[in-house]
């Protein structure tokens, strides 16, 4: 008997996916962070491809993007209450980083979205109690990656720099 096919979902910017059944989610990134959750007791993982470090706190922000995968320290603190509505604490997720590339070239030493993104990452992970078991931040090229939430795998393909100047423009 054929293996049954693993469905493949395929996240934007400021998007996150949460499956219960063996799912292949993937992603492109530069600046942004992707980060992977895999809860194997509950059969639970999920990612997200954050583009920004800090949700803003302005009177005039929005709501509505909390939730949404734009802003790292939101979709973080989100993606944590949805695994606890299952059962699952810190540290029975296994947490994968990845991203958070300077791909636009700078004349400054000046900090950088990848830079702000890593930052914000790492502190709230660690502020929630997530212990990243691998983490694959910053350089100057982004990244293609597949996460297999059934066996926790990641594949990541470092895009060329021609690759890399296209996705700076986008």
């Amino acid at each position: 008997m054929p293996e049954p096919e693993i469905p493949e979902i395929y996240l934007q910017p400021g998007e996150w996916q949460m499956v219960r059944t063996p799912t292949v989610l993937k992603t492109v990134l530069g600046s942004c962070v992707g980060i992977t959750f895999r809860a194997p007791r509950i059969g639970a993982g999920a990612m997200c491809h954050a583009m920004m470090p800090k949700f803003p706190t302005r009177p005039s922000a929005q709501f509505k993007h909390a939730t949404t995968g734009r802003y790292v320290d939101s979709v973080i603190i989100h993606l944590a209450r949805e695994f606890e509505s299952l059962g699952a604490s810190p540290s029975d997720i296994e947490v994968k980083l990845f991203g958070g590339a300077d791909v636009l070239a700078s004349a400054s030493n000046c900090t950088t979205v990848g830079k702000m993104n890593c930052g914000a990452a790492m502190r709230v992970l660690e502020e929630l109690g997530f212990r990243p078991i691998v983490t694959r931040l910053g350089g100057t090229q982004g990244v293609f990656i597949e996460f297999h939430t059934g066996t926790g795998e990641v594949l990541l393909r470092r895009l060329a720099q021609k690759d890399a100047a296209v996705l700076a423009r986008t």
